[in-house]
């Protein structure tokens, strides 16, 4: 059987990735708008009414449009922007957040895409908070590591071009403290305050790491890092695109530096526990345009057409 799929917004960066990831696959045809109907709405409508499943790489107010525009009961959307990740009646395209999840995947017509800093904190911290070693009213700080691609074409365009010497050392940014992230943060990590939250962006094309660190007193009495890994291992186990690495990883120890981008051209993450007998640091790491964006969203509608989750990735 082949499933029609759209992508709606096929020339963004997290589009263009979806399409290389469907081009692999023999079980889906991938319908085209023509260049010069890219902003009809008829023609838009069309085409997602006409899909299996659509992708909306679009901007949050342009995703919302798009979604009512479907009449069709048996489209399925899956929405990259940020606009309905904590929404009421769409699944959070996250199959590895808590147990059934991926039955609410399957069933829904409606799946959010997780951003791609949210993706890292939420698989660092909810096991954390599901095994009670973390408190929901705790009070947290997150940094985040990433890529220049995550801020889209005239970011990638901005560091490729040159020239621009800020532009070679990393560079915090979300200063206002209120990134798009920290809503789905919260909601899919059930904690009561946002975390202190700072991301930095670097002179790299893709790659993300996000760094949580905590006191052990902050946790439940009596906690240790060894606790913490095994938290993290019990709540993954079996998962097939989540390593948690070894306490105190070795061979990252031994480098002295940490690998932001050793998950690139992957759907993986990477899960680390580094600690001593005060403090943690609780570390998730994957690229930014696969389980950050394009592939995490290919995996939901893997999981929600009932094939390979692994299928194309």
């Amino acid at each position: 059987m082949k499933y029609a799929v759209y992508v709606d917004g096929q020339e963004g960066t997290t589009g263009l990735r979806i399409n290389e990831y469907l081009a692999q696959r023999s079980d889906v045809e991938v319908l085209r708008i023509d260049a010069d109907k890219r902003k009809d709405p008829a023609e838009r409508a069309r085409l997602l009414n006409a899909a299996d499943v659509a992708f909306l790489c679009l901007p949050d107010a342009a995703s919302r449009e798009a979604a009512a525009m479907v009449s069709n009961p048996k489209t399925c959307l899956i929405d990259a922007s940020t606009a309905h990740r904590t929404v009421a009646g769409w699944a959070f395209g996250l199959p590895e957040l808590a147990r059934g999840q991926r039955d609410a995947i399957r069933a829904s017509k409606r799946i959010a895409n997780p951003g791609c800093h949210a993706s890292a904190f939420i698989l660092a911290v909810r096991p954390l908070v599901d095994a009670g070693l973390l408190a929901r009213d705790a009070r947290i700080s997150a940094t985040s590591i990433t890529g220049y691609s995550g801020g889209g074409k005239s970011m990638i365009a901005q560091y490729e071009a040159g020239g621009d010497a800020r532009l070679k050392s990393p560079r915090p940014y979300a200063l206002g403290l209120a990134h798009k992230h920290l809503p789905e943060m919260m909601a899919h990590t059930g904690l009561q305050h946002a975390p202190v939250f700072m991301p930095v962006v670097a002179d790299f094309y893709k790659g993300l790491a996000v760094t949580v660190p905590l006191h052990l007193s902050s946790l439940r009495a009596g906690t240790t890092p060894e606790q913490v890994r095994a938290a993290l291992a019990a709540h993954y186990e079996g998962e097939r695109f989540i390593r948690v690495m070894p306490l105190r990883d070795p061979e990252t120890l031994a480098e002295g530096f940490f690998d932001v981008q050793a998950c690139n051209d992957s759907n993986r993450v990477d899960l680390f526990v580094f600690g001593n007998d005060s403090q943690i640091l609780v570390m998730a790491r994957l690229d930014n345009l696969g389980k950050g964006a394009s592939g995490a969203a290919v995996q939901s509608m893997n999981v929600h057409l009932g094939v390979d989750e692994a299928l194309g990735l």
